[in-house]
């Protein structure tokens, strides 16, 4: 490899890792910011969602400067498009968490329901299968990319009850239909994190193995 593409690949692994970082981090806040009816916490998440786009754009140019002035090939242009990918899921997970708070800011202001639905449980398996999947790119960590996909269907399954106990709610309480409502979102919201994270470790495992494993293409005994 030509010192200087390997010069510019660290570069550009140096942002995406700091890209994902970021990203982690408003997604932990959000979701506190949901536990504690944070109404400042969660404005301050949707006021700066800038930040997170102006850096997926800045990846973006860089890989496609990359492809551009060097051409790289094997496992240099895998790395180049997997972070292209993984690029654009970190902004969508952005996207996701100002969903979240869009969601606590209606909430906040409204009075609360006491009710015991699984958010908890279902925040914390999210939050750590993006970790997981962030670890895996840091240290290209096959085992841990793939049991981050086990992880997915266990989130599907959490969102689908949380739904199920929410229509009854409704059924319930319809005069706080829009509260529930709001409560269905954020389950929403945080299964669309948890896929994307699954997206991220796919990724992951393309760079390392060159394999595509999405759409369930893929055998926890060949990882």
């Amino acid at each position: 490899m030509p010192v200087h593409l390997q010069k510019e690949l660290g570069r550009l692994k140096k942002r995406i890792l700091a890209l994902g970082a970021l990203v982690e981090e408003r997604v932990r806040t959000v979701t506190r910011a949901f536990d504690q009816r944070d109404l400042a916490a969660a404005e301050r998440i949707m006021s700066t969602d800038f930040e997170i786009d102006e850096r997926e754009v800045e990846v973006e140019e860089e890989c496609l400067k990359i492809l551009a002035l060097h051409q790289p090939v094997a496992v240099d242009l895998r790395f180049l498009t997997a972070v292209i990918k993984i690029n654009n899921d970190l902004e969508r997970i952005g996207d996701e968490a100002v969903n979240i708070g869009r969601c606590v800011s209606i909430m906040a202001r409204k009075e609360p329901l006491d009710l015991q639905l699984g958010f908890e449980p279902m925040s914390r398996k999210t939050q750590s299968m993006l970790k997981s999947s962030l670890d895996a790119l840091v240290n290209l960590d096959l085992d841990l990319a793939f049991r981050v996909l086990t992880l997915d269907d266990e989130v599907d399954g959490m969102y689908s009850a949380i739904y199920d106990q929410i229509k009854e709610e409704i059924r319930k309480t319809p005069d706080r239909v829009g509260y529930l409502i709001n409560l269905f979102l954020v389950s929403r919201h945080l299964e669309r994190i948890a896929d994307h994270a699954t997206n991220i470790a796919e990724e992951v495992i393309y760079m390392i193995e060159g394999e595509i494993v999405r759409h369930g293409k893929w055998d926890l005994s060949s990882s």
